[in-house]
């Protein structure tokens, strides 16, 4: 490998790749240890994959579920993960990379560690290699020769990897773990509190990249009607990234991919639990808040979903019509649901929803403050709304005095007055308003309208869901509620937002300690293992 001479040091490295798979000493892990740093840091170095490495992995994933007892001799039982490992590396950016790894045969030993014929632990860099290799149009048909298989091991793997770590290694003590599963996971350092970590974060990688590989079919309408069963879309809902895979959105990705799919559609909206996912997803401060409006508005906009779906996403997206931009992807968010919600509007009225009063004062609700209200409020003079304005302020006040002197009720309806007068284009001014009623509720023990009026505060909050009491009394409603993971969105964001105004103001930022204690009882009932 150090060979100056080009043309020498390729005939040797050819060479040395043919001799590997005869090897028959610790020698061979050590080559492929330094091997798999080299596809880690050089991904996109031709020179490997020009000289046959892939029909050396592949050969060796073979040996190694083949033959035990060559398996279990001096360290080769770390082969099959290094080998595996590799492919993946040297596949994920570069097409003709990928295309050499076909040709020399890896799909059918990656299959093999799919489908568990060694350990978790190798199921996750083959899901991995798997996924990179389907991701290309070129490699797509090879990955696809296999798709019964594949996409059933996918599915079986997304649904039960964590109940299968947690079993195999996170709740085994010690020295009961398997030596080479903590050697990898934690580079030879092996302390009990760096495996679980590591741990943690591969079962979680190991979801996820099981996930894109669903995706990769699922993105050009294969197996869909396998996919679409309706336990594993319930399963789908449970499935996150996590805190320590943040930047995954789990299972929420592949149900939007879904959603752009007629059958998708149908088996989304025949599921409930799906829906009201979707929902409580939508009013959250999660990272992919927009991906389950996004699903929400499809299933909303198909004729043949829309009717099953309002019902119950109607009481969620309500709350969102005035959320004007979630970063730059997503610009007038609230015009596009009010718009879905209202195109058949009088038709609703008349035929759908006759025998269903809550959706018609749903819509009904929204009609008023998006079409009468806002027609209305065009008329008004700058002169008029500084006047309605001055009377906002001291309905504020009142209700303010009557919240603090223990009458709850009483403020909530000097709140309700105070929204009925205050014009829609004082954004500011209804934020409050809705935060402190959302805030009354809390009190009152009613989680959902405590959760309504605090989301409505947020999304009139700029940029959205950066109103630091409306999140913590959200966060709240969410715990009342028993729904950990929104909770814990909520109540870290409300934590930034306060750091981030304590710097503002030159003082040293600190956590709140009834935040830190919300933190501590989200986070273990929001533990990925939390239901193993």
């Amino acid at each position: 490998m150090e060979e100056a001479d080009p043309s020498i040091r390729r005939a040797g490295i050819t060479s040395c790749f043919k001799e590997m798979l005869h090897r028959d000493n610790q020698e061979l892990v050590l080559i492929l240890s330094g091997l798999w740093h080299i596809a880690m840091t050089h991904t996109d170095d031709p020179e490997y994959p020009s000289l046959g490495i892939f029909d050396l992995l592949s050969n060796l994933i073979m040996k190694g579920i083949s033959d035990k007892d060559w398996l279990l001799r001096d360290q080769n039982i770390y082969v099959p993960y290094y080998a595996a490992h590799i492919i993946g590396s040297y596949t994920m950016n570069k097409a003709e990379f990928a295309e050499k790894a076909v040709e020399s045969g890896v799909i059918p030993p990656l299959i093999k560690l799919l489908r568990g014929k060694l350990s978790w632990v190798e199921q996750r860099v083959a899901v991995r290699a798997l996924g990179h290799l389907a991701s290309y149009e070129t490699t797509f048909k090879a990955v696809l020769a296999y798709e019964q298989e594949v996409v059933d091991s996918a599915m079986q793997i997304a649904s039960t990897c964590l109940e299968v770590v947690y079993s195999q290694f996170i709740a085994l003590n010690g020295m009961k773990r398997s030596k080479y599963q903590r050697d990898l996971l934690t580079r030879g350092i092996g302390r009990t509190e760096l495996e679980d970590r590591k741990a943690e974060e591969w079962a979680s990688q190991l979801q996820c990249w099981s996930l894109y590989l669903l995706n990769c079919f699922a993105c050009k309408g294969r197996s869909l009607d396998l996919i679409c069963r309706g336990e594993f879309l319930k399963d789908l809902c449970e499935m996150w990234g996590g805190l320590v895979n943040h930047s995954n959105p789990g299972g929420v990705g592949l149900i939007r991919i879904l959603c752009y799919t007629k059958i998708g559609r149908e088996r989304i909206a025949d599921c409930k639990e799906v829906v009201q996912y979707l929902c409580n997803l939508s009013r959250s401060s999660d990272d992919w808040q927009y991906m389950g409006i996004d699903c929400l508005l499809l299933l909303l906009r198909d004729q043949n979903t829309r009717y099953q779906v309002i019902e119950i996403a109607i009481f969620c997206l309500i709350d969102l019509i005035e959320l004007n931009n979630l970063g730059k992807a997503r610009i007038h968010i609230g015009e596009a649901i009010s718009r879905t919600l209202l195109q058949d509007h009088s038709k609703m009225i008349r035929s759908k929803f006759k025998d269903n009063p809550k959706v018609q004062e749903a819509l009904d609700e929204l009609w008023i403050l998006k079409v009468e209200k806002g027609k209305r409020e065009r008329l008004l003079t700058q002169e008029k709304v500084k006047e309605k304005r001055v009377l906002v302020d001291l309905i504020k006040q009142q209700a303010k005095s009557m919240f603090w002197a223990g009458h709850i009720e009483e403020a909530m309806l000097k709140y309700n007055e105070a929204l009925e007068i205050c014009p829609l284009r004082l954004r500011k001014d209804r934020m409050v308003i809705y935060s402190n009623r959302g805030q009354c509720h809390l009190l009152l023990g009613d989680a959902d309208s405590a959760i309504r009026d605090t989301t409505r505060a947020l999304c009139l909050s700029s940029p959205a869901n950066n109103h630091c009491k409306s999140l913590w009394r959200r966060s709240q409603a969410y715990d009342m509620k028993g729904l950990s993971r929104e909770s814990l969105m909520d109540c870290l964001m409300f934590v930034d937002g306060c750091m981030r105004s304590e710097k503002k103001r030159g003082k040293h930022a600190k956590i709140p300690h009834y935040a830190a204690r919300m933190i501590s009882k989200q986070m273990e009932a929001a533990w990925l293992f939390a239901g193993s």
